[in-house]
This record gives structure tokens, C-alpha cells and sequence, in this order.
């Protein structure tokens, strides 16, 4: 009888692969061959996959996003009787990619982001992860104003785009050795700390 192949879990091999070849050459440096190489598959189990490279972009750029919502959540499970405004500097924190062990992650995701310029299909991946970013961080600022009873109002749509682009600039900034991560999380939670001011 012939071996059942759980599918999405060698999608989820396949994207490891991709994120780790473009860690190590861009997005310009992953090749279906590499990938298959890096992954221990088949050329024709890539093909089966992943009708196309873009495809296998898009489903890695999904399979990172997937990864650090993840944490993100783990992070706000781990304390479960925080602030609202408490809970938006965690999940700023984890997506902002500072930490040495997100180095790696920060590079691939950033390749993406680039590459998104150019490619429409990954540039509506990450237009979603971004709009679904944007709408948690708006509610935890919502609910956070409400509680703090801050003198100026605040808009949270306004405040969570601020906070995403925030976050961006500053996992670019410290991947090109512009901050170090500590100053890089010391803007940011300034930035964080004169919200509810």
C-alpha cells in the first residue's frame, strides 16, 4: 500500500525551506531546486504543492505571518490579567521583530515586504495580515482609552497604522545596524507611553 503524504505538512516543510533559503540569499536566491534540496523533497513534490513559485511565496509569506501571530498570542496567554494597554506593548513588541533570536525572521519578512512592491499576490498577503494587524491593535487602543480616561482623544485607527509602520521602520532599522534593539525598544515604548498620556 502506498504512503499516505500529509500534505500541509510538507507545504509547512516547504515554506521552512524558503524562509531559510531567503535568510540566507533574498528572495532573489530561492530557486524551486534549492528549495526541494533544502526541504529533502522531490522537484516534483515542490511541483504538487505549489502549481508555481509565486504560490510557494505567498503560502511562506502566510506560513511566517501564521508563526509570529502565534507568538504573539502565546505572549498575551502567558499574562491573561493584563491592561488593554498592556497587551498592545506585547503584541507591538513581538511584531516588531527586535529580539536576536527573531533576526532571522526579521530578514525574511523584510525580503518579503520588498518583493511585495513588485509582486501583487504577495502584496495582498500582506496587505490582509496587515489590515488584520491594524484592526486588534485598534480594538486593544479602544478599549485601552476607555479605561485610562486620557484628556485627548485619541483615533484608534489613526494610532494602530502608526503603531504598524512604527514597528516596520524599527525591525528595518536595527536589522541595517542603524539602533540596537535595546534603543529601538526604548522608541518604541516611549511611543507606547504617550498614548495614554
Amino acid at each position: 500500500m502506498p504512503r499516505q503524504v500529509d500534505h500541509e505538512s510538507r507545504r509547512r516543510l516547504i515554506a521552512e525551506a524558503v524562509c531559510h533559503l531567503a535568510d540566507e540569499r533574498g528572495l532573489e536566491g530561492v530557486t524551486l531546486r534549492d528549495v526541494a534540496a533544502r526541504a529533502q523533497v522531490s522537484m516534483g513534490a515542490v511541483q504538487r504543492c505549489f502549481r508555481t513559485k509565486e504560490e510557494m511565496l505567498v503560502f511562506a509569506l502566510g506560513h511566517i505571518g501564521e508563526r509570529i501571530g502565534e507568538r504573539v498570542r502565546a505572549r498575551l496567554v502567558r499574562s491573561p490579567a493584563q491592561s488593554a494597554g498592556t497587551a498592545l506593548g506585547h503584541a507591538v513588541t513581538e511584531i516588531s521583530l527586535l529580539r536576536e533570536e527573531h533576526r532571522a525572521e526579521a530578514r525574511v519578512w523584510l525580503a518579503f515586504v520588498a518583493q511585495a512592491a513588485v509582486s501583487e499576490a504577495l502584496a495582498r498577503t500582506l496587505k490582509a495580515n496587515y489590515a488584520a494587524l491594524q484592526e486588534a491593535f485598534a480594538r486593544l487602543i479602544a478599549e485601552a482609552r476607555e479605561d485610562g480616561g486620557r484628556a485627548t482623544p485619541l483615533d484608534p485607527q489613526r494610532e494602530a497604522r502608526t503603531l504598524l509602520a512604527l514597528a516596520d521602520g524599527l525591525t528595518t532599522h536595527v536589522l541595517i545596524g542603524h539602533l540596537t534593539p535595546q534603543e529601538a525598544h526604548d522608541v518604541l515604548h516611549t511611543h507606547l507611553a504617550g498614548l495614554w498620556e
